[in-house]
């Protein structure tokens, strides 16, 4: 991981960490005891595993992730996208940055116009959201989803980029 993602991923996990305490969605012991966690998985360069809100979730189960889907869409207005139906637009896929994707958790998988349509799950940090609007420098559209919808997301853009992907039928 570069050091800009790097930093990127630190500033986005702080922030929503933070974030996830004042909207007393978890308590502060249990962040702390993530936050080192994620230093640890930080250092294995292993972009699936550093997520303060997986490790929240899944390894400390302190947090369900659908609780903060839910309280991102009731606090927040923002909606949900299941992005297993969806197909990435190609210009987004030809030029997307994919560690600064992993870094957020966030993928901009629309586009009409000058308007960007972006999934996240980390929407409650707005190192997060600032990021992608000085990128993007349009107006966007939030969608929250799921750690894994992203993750198999990238993968899939990873696998298309390298050449690995299965041959599409002839039309």
């Amino acid at each position: 991981m570069s050091p800009e993602h790097r930093s990127l991923l630190m500033r986005a996990n702080r922030l929503l960490g933070a974030n996830l305490v004042e909207a007393n969605l978890v308590k502060i012991e249990s962040l702390e005891a993530a936050n080192e966690r994620l230093l640890e998985l930080v250092a294995t360069d292993n972009p699936r595993q550093s997520t303060v809100l997986g490790i929240l979730a899944y390894e400390l189960k302190v947090l369900r992730e659908e609780d903060v889907l839910q309280y991102v869409a009731d606090e927040r207005g923002v909606g949900l996208v299941d992005l297993r139906s969806y197909d990435l637009s190609e210009d987004l896929r030809k030029t997307l940055d994919l560690g600064a994707c992993w870094a957020t958790w966030t993928l901009p998988f629309d586009r009409e116009e000058d308007m960007f349509f972006i999934a996240t799950a980390y929407y409650l940090s707005p190192a997060v959201r600032t990021y992608w609007e000085k990128q993007l420098g349009g107006p966007i559209i939030w969608f929250g989803t799921t750690l894994e919808m992203l993750a198999d997301a990238f993968e899939k853009i990873d696998t298309e980029r390298s050449g690995n992907a299965p041959a599409k039928p002839a039309a």
